[in-house]
């Protein structure tokens, strides 16, 4: 064989090889070199994922390192999702903005952090006085509440799959003791989602800060009190340095579900094994969610009197008049918004039915 066909046979075997790399590479796929790990594929399938919560904070931060090592292993490194932090590529509430434009492929978010540009989107992240959070998932899954979001969020380019829940939140973190809704007037005080409008409604002054400023916002006075999430996190936070007094039961979350948010483009190139794959990751995210969840809080209230924190529960009476100011802000909402008003429907309708099961299956043993 002579030089120049030598050379030819190198260039077109050279072309083959590329050509063949590429056919076997699903659309959307991210093309770049993948590290992998010992006995692992190289990955097909390579995203970027911002988070909105801190990866370090348990329960709440870890769930989204749990489900993409998960989803790893799963598929032998096929599908790999880079996580990141608050603020390191995207801001805290931007996530699905960042999604909603694919200068992302996914994050992980709660989706009430979206209510100024989607109204209806807090009914899929918390309701004050909403359902509990297995209730929560038996609409999601089984009464068309999966449906609905998917319905909502297609608006914006963006696909969402249920990834994360925990259990009831505090009532907040407080300098000084809450006996009447009286105190609440002129507060300033930090709050998200539909819970925030309760609260502003009653006089507060609420403002919506992530939750790595939180601590630092009590600490120089500049909100008086702050809700955020459970008992394990926010003493992580620092919260109980420098407010005293933390209240129960969490009315504006007795639930609180996170989401994957996928660019709806690049989920509809992805393989139905790997759209599979990934929804696999986030049910066990779920339920690997709302254990840890369950599992941890009750030691940390077991230690408050040694910490000098008082775990507080509202008077049932206040309760009664926070939930009736809850119910007026919610049909306000819904008179207000079409998309609401057909989630909430979808949600009182299923709670109506699973009443009937919930006041009879249940030993009364609850106190």
């Amino acid at each position: 064989m002579s030089n120049k066909a030598a050379l030819t046979a190198v260039v077109v075997a050279f072309v083959v090889g590329i050509i063949g790399s590429l056919a076997v590479r699903p659309p959307g796929a991210n093309t770049a070199p993948v590290a992998t790990q010992a006995g692992e594929a190289q990955a097909r399938i390579h995203w970027r994922m911002p988070v909105v919560f801190q990866t370090t904070l348990p329960v709440l931060g870890d769930n989204p390192l749990y489900v993409a090592d998960m989803i790893r292993k799963a598929s032998n490194g096929a599908i790999k999702i880079d996580v990141f932090e608050p603020g390191e590529i995207v801001p805290a509430f931007s996530v699905t903005d960042a999604v909603r434009d694919r200068k992302v492929e996914v994050g992980y978010t709660w989706m009430g952090y979206d209510q100024g540009k989607i109204p209806a989107s807090p009914l899929l992240g918390a309701v004050p006085f909403g359902m509990e959070p297995w209730e929560y998932s038996a609409w999601w899954f089984e009464a068309g509440g999966r449906e609905l979001g998917e319905a909502l969020y297609a608006k914006h380019n963006i696909m969402p799959i249920y990834c994360g829940m925990t259990g009831p939140e505090t009532a907040g973190w407080f300098r000084e003791p809450i006996r009447s809704l009286s105190d609440v007037e002129g507060l300033k005080i930090r709050f998200a989602g539909l819970g925030g409008r309760v609260i502003e409604r009653l006089g507060a002054s609420v403002t919506m800060i992530p939750g790595g400023e939180i601590f630092q916002a009590l600490e120089k006075g500049a909100i008086d009190a702050s809700e955020f999430a459970l008992p394990i996190v926010d003493q992580t936070l620092g919260f109980n340095r420098v407010a005293k007094f933390n209240y129960y039961p969490g009315w504006h979350q007795p639930f609180t579900a996170s989401h994957l948010v996928v660019n709806l483009d690049a989920w509809n190139e992805l393989q139905p094994a790997d759209q599979a794959m990934i929804e696999l990751g986030c049910t066990a995210g779920v339920i690997r969610n709302l254990s840890n969840s369950e599992a941890s809080q009750g030691a940390i209230i077991a230690g408050f009197p040694d910490i000098g924190v008082t775990a507080e529960v509202l008077p049932e009476a206040l309760l009664r008049e926070l939930e009736a100011v809850a119910r007026d802000v919610i049909n306000e909402e819904a008179a207000n918004d079409e998309d609401f008003a057909n989630i909430l429907e979808s949600q009182r309708a299923f709670r109506k039915d699973y009443a009937h099961w919930k006041s009879r299956a249940y030993l009364p043993r609850d106190f």
